[in-house]
């Protein structure tokens, strides 16, 4: 079973959440929740934090490590507004990029809207641990599962040293 850690970045949410409003509602937490068991993974952590690099790159080293994730998705954060600096972030930390994963999510997010060139997720595995930044909303998690759901039991596999079928 994958062990997969959830991360919603969302400097407006996580204040929210902070300042002891009630219900904060992560939709985008929920959606990749919802993804994750889809894949039949266990869900060993979910953060919700702001759009600050910093913390980004604390959760992303902690859950990659120590933490024990095989697997983290991000959401929010990789627009072009000054804020956005999620790509940023995981790029800090990671030691091999998996560009095709990140194509893989805007060309699904072409088929929906017009704004899909403007997404600068990234992908890529820091140790044992394939990290994947996806957009912010539910909606958009929702039109990428298609694209990711085929392949991340094979990359878990490939990055866990186990045998496994190219085919």
């Amino acid at each position: 079973m994958i062990r997969a850690a959830l991360i919603t970045i969302s400097t407006s949410r996580a204040e929210a959440a902070d300042s002891g409003a009630e219900e904060v509602a992560d939709l985008s937490g929920e959606r990749m929740a919802e993804f994750a068991e889809t894949l039949g993974a266990e869900v060993i952590g979910r953060d919700l934090i702001p759009d600050d690099f910093d913390q980004i790159v604390q959760r992303l080293t902690h859950w990659a490590g120590d933490g024990g994730a095989e697997l983290i998705l991000t959401s929010g954060g990789t627009g072009l507004a000054p804020s956005d600096v999620t790509p940023e972030a995981t790029t800090a930390i990671i030691e091999r990029p998996a560009p095709g994963i990140a194509e893989a999510v805007r060309l699904a997010a072409s088929e929906h809207t017009s704004h899909w060139p403007l997404s600068r997720g990234v992908a890529g595995v820091r140790g044992r641990c394939l990290i994947i930044n996806l957009p912010g909303s539910p909606r958009s998690i929702s039109q990428s599962e298609p694209a990711l759901s085929p392949i991340l039991g094979h990359a878990i596999e490939l990055l866990q040293g186990q045998d496994s079928d190219h085919s």
